[in-house]
C-alpha cells in the first residue's frame, strides 16, 4: 500500500487497494535474520518447528511442511500410491487449481458438480461418480467455507476410498468445533498470496497416519545421509522442501494467526454494513453446523442480468480506480488441458452458473472502513453505468 497522506475521504491519492496484501511485523523480521544466521538455509530447525507448531495449532499428529499447495497435494496422492489408471473426483471451481496434482500423478480428474449455495463439492452428486477405477476425493473449503465433512466422510468409508482435504484456501475456519484441515485422511494448506497465513509460497500436508507421514517425508526430499544410498531413489523423491527462510515467516505468521484472523474479520465486517446500499443483497451463506468462516477473498455474486461484458466493464471500471479486482476463477473443465480430454461447458451447471458471475475484491488487513466504503461505492456506480441495475447478492 502507498505510504502518501490520506485525503479527507480516508483514502490516499494515488493508492492502489490491492486484492491482497500481507500481514508482516517485526516477529517475522526477526525469524528470518535469525534463519539467516543459521549455518542450513534448508532442512533445519526453523521448519521442523514451523512443522510442529501448525501441527499443533489444527490439531493433526503431523504436518509436513513442502514448496507449495499444488505440489503438497502431489505428494499426498503419490502417498497413498495413486497413479495411472486411477480416478479422483475433484471440483472445478476453486482459486488454487490444486486438481492439477491429479494430473501430475498420472491418474484422471473426474469433476463434479459444486453445492450452489456454498461453492463446495458436493457430496451427493460426487458419489454418483463413483467408478471401480476412484481411489480418492478431492474436496476443498472453497474461499473459506468448510466443505461437508460429515457426509464425504461417510461417502468415502463406505466406498474404501481415501479422502483429501483441500484447505488452501480455508485457514482458520471451523465446522462443529474443529478448525478445517482436520477431517482428511491427508490435509493440504498453502501459503502464497491471498492465504492470511502468507510466506510468499510454501504449503502443509497434515495427517494423523504415521505411515502417511512417513511417505510424505521420504517422497518429498533425501537427507545428507541418502546421498550414498542406492535405494533413495526407488520412489524417485521430489526437491519439494520448504526453505528455512519461508518457515520462518511462516512461524512468525502463525504465532500471530488470532491477530491477523481477528483483523481480516474487521474488514469483513464493514463490506457487511457497505454492501446494505445494494438493493436485495443477501448476507454470505455459512451452511447450518459451520462455527466460523475466514474467507479467502471478499466475493460477490452479480445478478443473472449481468453478461460477461457488463462483468468485464466493471473490472475495468474498478481499476480505473486503482481497485484490484478479479472473477473468482475459470472453472478447470472449461480450460484448455481440460477440453482436450473432452470436458466441455454445459456438462457442470452449477459451476458454471456461479462462476460467470463470481466477482473477487480485496480483503486483507490494511483495509480500512474509508477503503471498503470506496471500493463498494466503486463497485455499485459501476453496475448501474453498465446498464444492469444494482442488485446482487453475496
Amino acid at each position: 500500500m502507498n505510504a502518501v497522506p490520506d485525503t479527507d475521504d480516508g483514502l490516499s491519492d494515488e493508492e492502489e487497494l490491492l486484492l491482497s496484501d500481507p500481514d508482516m511485523s517485526e516477529v517475522e523480521v526477526e525469524l528470518v535474520t535469525a534463519a539467516l544466521g543459521e549455518p542450513r538455509l534448508s532442512a533445519g530447525r526453523m521448519v521442523q518447528h514451523f512443522e510442529s507448531s501448525f501441527a499443533r495449532w489444527v490439531g493433526r499428529k503431523h504436518a509436513v511442511a513442502v514448496s507449495s499447495g499444488t505440489v503438497g497435494t502431489w505428494l499426498a496422492l503419490r502417498a497413498l500410491d495413486i497413479g495411472p489408471g486411477d480416478e479422483v473426483i475433484a471440483s472445478p471451481y476453486s482459486w488454487h487449481q490444486v486438481a492439477h496434482a491429479v494430473e501430475l500423478t498420472g491418474a484422471r480428474v473426474v469433476f463434479s458438480d459444486i453445492n450452489y449455495w456454498s461453492g463446495c463439492l458436493d457430496p451427493v452428486r460426487a458419489a454418483d461418480r463413483i467408478t471401480p477405477a476412484t481411489k480418492a476425493i478431492l474436496a476443498g473449503n472453497t474461499n473459506g467455507h468448510p466443505a461437508a465433512w460429515d457426509e464425504f466422510r461417510k461417502l468415502a468409508d463406505e466406498q474404501g476410498i481415501w479422502l483429501i482435504e483441500d484447505s488452501t484456501e480455508a485457514l482458520g475456519s471451523r465446522l462443529q468445533g474443529k478448525l478445517v484441515g482436520s477431517f482428511g485422511d491427508l490435509s493440504v494448506f498453502d501459503f502464497s498470496q491471498p492465504s492470511a497465513l502468507c510466506c510468499g509460497e510454501g504449503g502443509m500436508v497434515v495427517t494423523d497416519d504415521d505411515a502417511l507421514a512417513s511417505e510424505l517425508r521420504y517422497l518429498r526430499s533425501r537427507s545428507l545421509k541418502d546421498r550414498r544410498s542406492i535405494s533413495v531413489g526407488s520412489r524417485v523423491p521430489l526437491q519439494a522442501l520448504m526453505s528455512e527462510i519461508t518457515a520462518a515467516l511462516g512461524a512468525g505468521q502463525l504465532g500471530r494467526i488470532d491477530r491477523i484472523l481477528d483483523k481480516r474479520k474487521a474488514v469483513e465486517a464493514s463490506y457487511l454494513l457497505e454492501m446494505q446500499s445494494f438493493e436485495g443483497v443477501k448476507p454470505p451463506y455459512v451452511a447450518p453446523g459451520v462455527d466460523e468462516v475466514h474467507w479467502m477473498l471478499y466475493v460477490v455474486h452479480l445478478g443473472k442480468r449481468f453478461t460477461a461484458s457488463a462483468c468485464n466493464d466493471i473490472l475495468e471500471d474498478l481499476e480505473t480506480e486503482l481497485i484490484e479486482a478479479v472473477m473468482y476463477c475459470m472453472p478447470l473443465h472449461q480450460q484448455f488441458h481440460y477440453m482436450q480430454q473432452g470436458w466441455k461447458r454445459g456438462d457442470l451447471p452449477l459451476t458454471e452458473r456461479i462462476a460467470d458471475r463470481a466477482l473477487a475484491l480485496p480483503l486483507h488487513t490494511h483495509l480500512t472502513p474509508g477503503h471498503v466504503k470506496f471500493i463498494v461505492k466503486t463497485l455499485k456506480d459501476s453496475s448501474i453505468n453498465v446498464g444492469a441495475g444494482a442488485a446482487i447478492y453475496l
